[in-house]
């Protein structure tokens, strides 16, 4: 269930729906600060559990963090896990309530445009592992989806600027005429109530057909196989450090330079994506001697075939195929136009 609404109204609904023996709240210092004030006086007595923000902390060791406070808690399996956050919280507290006593009820929370419009919806869990994103992981379809807009007045430009990367992504694999309309608007007049419902409702029926990422479902990953690659190259980095989003632009015009070198994007349709794709990111920092470590992490996608890598590519704006083959000289050269 994905209920689009006033936390104020959602969550009570929701709890008066449902009878939980024990009820917890993850945080980061972050949401604790900015966010749980919204929802502290909307829940019954209640435990708060804190870890630090960052995907830098989506690892075995929170989630044991996670798994330890929920047993020094007495959690039973009728407990009930709310996770308050962004991505890494809503993928790590998923994550730790799907796999605690083989499964306990859990809520997302999301209160990053991030993870309102992608990571929250689809019951894709996980956490990081030897620098691998997502590398260990489950599906399982949370018990709500509560998104409020209004959480997004508590974010920084940067990390607003992140989320805006997956609403883009949608509209490319999608719908050709709202890319045609977000291309043609400046920053500040973007509908995002409108994005998020559009967002969600292209992947909620997306997921729905393909739970489990056996096909259609791979669409989702377009700009995320060399995406991923460059967030993770650059996780340990802080001076080059990639927020989610701002990694995701750069394999999105990495990949639509593939899907037209396939002769799948006209050369105009191509130039209109890296347009406003620089305009609104900028150009990441990479250098022709990061080519080589960022192939070479392609390798562990998970939509790859034995030795095949695989990616999802645009067939026009709007259209999306998967399970299409890559070299890694043909990534190199992707690489390469992107930095020009």
């Amino acid at each position: 269930m994905v209920r689009i609404a006033p936390i104020s109204e959602s969550l009570p609904a929701f709890l008066a729906s449902r009878n939980y023996s024990q009820i917890a709240v993850l945080v980061d210092e972050q949401t604790k600060k900015h966010c749980y004030p919204r929802v502290k006086n909307l829940l019954p007595k209640h435990r708060l559990i804190q870890i630090r923000s960052g995907e830098t902390q989506k690892h075995l060791g929170t989630a044991g963090e996670i798994w330890k406070a929920l047993t020094d808690a007495g959690f039973d399996r009728h407990g009930l896990l709310l996770n308050l956050g962004g991505g890494v919280i809503g993928d790590m507290g998923g994550f730790c309530a799907a796999t605690y006593k083989r499964g306990i009820d859990f809520v997302q929370l999301p209160t990053t445009l991030l993870s309102q419009v992608d990571a929250s919806v689809g019951g894709k869990l996980g956490i990081d592992f030897e620098g691998l994103k997502n590398h260990i992981g489950v599906f399982r379809i949370p018990d709500a989806v509560l998104i409020d807009a209004g959480f997004l007045a508590t974010l920084p430009f940067r990390e607003l600027r992140s989320g805006f990367a997956e609403v883009i992504k949608h509209c490319l694999i999608a719908d050709a005429s709202k890319w045609e309309e977000i291309r043609n608007k400046e920053w500040e007049e973007q509908n995002w109530e409108d994005l998020i419902s559009h967002s969600v409702a292209i992947k909620e029926k997306i997921t729905e057909s393909d739970p489990t990422e056996k096909g259609l479902r791979k669409i989702l990953n377009f700009g995320h196989t060399l995406g991923h690659a460059i967030e993770t190259h650059f996780l340990e980095d802080p001076k080059k450090r990639l927020l989610h989003g701002e990694a995701i632009a750069a394999g999105m015009i990495t990949e639509a330079w593939l899907s037209f070198k396939r002769g799948w994007l006209t050369e105009e349709e191509l130039l209109q994506l890296e347009e406003f794709l620089f305009t609104t990111y900028g150009k990441a920092d990479i250098r022709p001697e990061d080519f080589e470590a960022i192939v070479a992490l392609t390798a562990q996608d998970k939509k790859n075939r034995g030795k095949e890598i695989r990616f999802s590519l645009l067939k026009g704006i709007g259209t999306c195929v998967f399970d299409i083959p890559v070299t890694k000289k043909e990534m190199t050269e992707a690489l390469q136009y992107y930095i020009g």
